[in-house]
C-alpha cells in the first residue's frame, strides 16, 4: 500500500512539472513567434486544445501572456510577469483591437461585481465588451448576449457559462441583433446584473444614442436586478438626440479617470454609483 501510495505521488508530482514545463515552452514560443492560434498551440504541444486554453488561462493571470479571442499575444517588453492585465495595452475580445488600460480597466472593474453563479445579459459594443476576458475565472456564469462574438467568445471559456442569444433581426451597424424577437426573448429572462455600454452620455439624462433600434437595451434593463454602464469619460461630450436609458433606470456607471468632479457629483445626485476605475487597480 505504501509503495502504490509513494507511485501515485510520484505520478502527481511528474505530471505538475509537465504542466509547468509546456507553460514555460509556451510562453517561450508565443513571445518569439508572436500572435498564436489555439490550434497551433495544441499542435504544437501534442495536446488538446481544451489543455492549450487552460494553460492560456493560467498564463494569462499571471501577467505572462495576454489572452485573446482564440489564442494568445507577447505581453509588451514595457512590462513584467508581475504586471497587472489593466495596466498594458491588450486587445478586444472580440476585434482583437487595441485596448487602452482605461477600457480594459473598466471591464476589469465591472467584473469585480459578478459573483459564481451570476445570471448576465450583456449588451453589444466595444466597452462592454471589456469584461469578457475578466470573466474567465467565475464559475457557473449564465450569460445572455445579442453579439455574435460576445456568445462566441464565451463558449470558449474554460469555465463554461451557460450562454443564451438572443434572435432577432441582424443589424449591421451594431454587430447585434435587434427588433421586436430580440425583445421578447429578453423580456422572457430575469438576470443579476445587465452590463450596457453608451454611445453618449448626458450629465442630466442618461445614455444617448443616434441610432432608433433601442428596444433591445431597455429590455435588457428592464430584466436585470442591477443595470452597469460602462463608458469612458470622453462618452460625457458625445450628447446625442435619443435618450436609451435615463438614470432612474441605471444603478451603476463604470468610468474612468477622466470624468469631472462636477459631473460625477450631478450623476450620483441622480441615484446612481459611479465607480472609477484605474489601470492601476486602486
Amino acid at each position: 500500500m505504501c509503495q502504490a501510495f509513494e507511485e501515485g505521488i510520484e505520478a502527481v508530482l511528474k505530471s505538475s512539472k509537465s504542466v509547468e514545463q509546456r507553460r514555460h515552452q509556451i510562453v517561450a514560443w508565443v513571445k518569439e513567434h508572436g500572435q498564436s492560434q489555439v490550434e497551433d498551440l495544441a499542435a504544437r504541444f501534442a495536446t488538446s486544445e481544451v489543455t492549450i486554453r487552460k494553460d492560456l488561462a493560467a498564463l494569462s493571470q499571471q501577467g505572462l501572456l495576454i489572452r485573446q479571442f482564440g489564442g494568445a499575444v507577447p505581453v509588451p517588453s514595457s512590462t513584467g510577469p508581475n504586471v497587472g492585465p489593466s495596466q498594458f495595452i491588450t486587445k478586444d475580445a472580440l476585434t482583437n483591437l487595441t485596448v487602452s488600460p482605461a477600457v480594459n480597466a473598466i471591464g476589469q472593474r465591472a467584473a469585480s461585481l459578478v459573483k459564481a453563479g451570476s445570471k448576465l445579459v450583456i449588451d453589444c459594443g466595444s466597452t462592454t465588451a471589456s469584461v469578457l476576458p475578466h470573466l474567465s475565472h467565475i464559475d457557473d456564469l449564465v450569460v445572455m448576449t445579442n453579439t455574435l462574438a460576445t456568445a462566441n467568445y464565451l463558449t470558449q471559456s474554460d469555465k463554461e457559462p451557460t450562454v443564451l442569444m438572443v434572435g432577432g433581426t441582424w443589424d449591421a451597424q451594431s454587430q447585434s441583433f435587434q427588433g421586436a424577437m430580440a425583445e421578447q426573448l429578453v423580456n422572457a429572462y430575469s438576470f443579476d446584473i445587465a452590463f450596457i455600454g453608451a454611445a453618449g452620455i448626458d450629465v442630466n439624462r442618461g445614455t444617448t444614442t443616434f441610432n432608433e433600434l433601442i428596444g433591445v437595451t431597455r429590455a435588457m434593463a428592464k430584466a436585470a436586478d442591477e443595470v452597469v454602464v460602462l463608458a469612458s469619460s470622453k462618452k460625457l461630450t458625445h450628447k446625442m438626440p435619443n435618450l436609451e436609458l435615463s438614470w432612474t433606470n441605471i444603478s451603476v456607471l463604470i468610468t474612468d479617470e477622466g470624468i469631472s468632479d462636477e459631473d460625477k457629483l450631478n450623476i450620483e445626485n441622480q441615484g446612481v454609483t459611479v465607480l472609477i476605475a484605474t489601470p492601476s487597480g486602486e
